[in-house]
């Protein structure tokens, strides 16, 4: 999973590229203007902040999460080598905000505003999320963040867990995908049923136009 951003007005001239979840104990190791985090126990790599990055990539006209193309990420590969690192950046073109088909939604065992959702999100492709949606229900066509999306907060989704149950990304609202006129509260974003087919990458400008004021 590679999932990068770049602040040039907070951060400067740095891309952040984030592979992993942080964790508690973390080992921080910097080569010239390139700065490796990783898992301190396994030693697998958390993420990486490159200094300068302009030197390599050239200016990015960007103001938040960058979506870098293959020569892009080759570019970055050689400068890890380049420092002493491993290249170890790998490509993800997978859409990661997609429409999905909310096939089924219990109980949770242990709460008693939490639904487990089976979602389909692709041909072959279903889902268990944990949602707190108070309008959640089976058969409805909803907007999944899959794991690896950055929300336009910048919160990033990792698989995880909710009161013990295994949840495996986040059907969102339109408040949290920042569309225009959104109610401000709590609620799954209920798409229309002709709206995209299952699978499809959300079409967000075609969403700006699904609230009125």
């Amino acid at each position: 999973m590679l999932i990068t951003s770049y602040n040039p007005t907070e951060l400067g001239d740095t891309l952040i590229a984030i592979l992993r979840p942080d964790t508690a104990d973390q080992k921080i190791e910097t080569h010239q203007n390139v700065t490796r985090i990783s898992d301190t126990a396994t030693g697998e790599t958390l993420g990486y902040n490159f200094f300068e990055v302009s030197k390599t990539l050239g200016k990015l006209d960007v103001n938040g999460q960058v979506h870098l193309t293959a020569d892009q990420v080759d570019q970055l590969n050689k400068l890890l080598t380049a420092t002493n690192f491993e290249p170890d950046l790998v490509l993800d073109t997978a859409d990661k905000f997609v429409v999905g088909y909310v096939e089924s939604a219990d109980p949770h065992p242990k709460s008693d505003h939490l639904l487990v959702t089976k979602t389909k999100v692709g041909e072959g492709e279903t889902l268990q999320i944990v949602s707190g949606s108070p309008n959640m229900q089976a058969d409805i066509l909803v907007v999944v963040a899959k794991v690896g999306a950055m929300m336009p907060d910048g919160l990033i989704i990792w698989p995880g867990e909710l009161r013990g149950v295994e949840s495996d990304g986040m059907i969102v609202s339109g408040r949290e995908l920042h569309l225009p006129n959104a109610p401000q509260r709590p609620g799954a974003l209920i798409l229309p049923a002709d709206f995209q087919k299952v699978g499809d990458a959300f079409d967000f400008d075609r969403a700006q136009g699904l609230f009125t004021d």
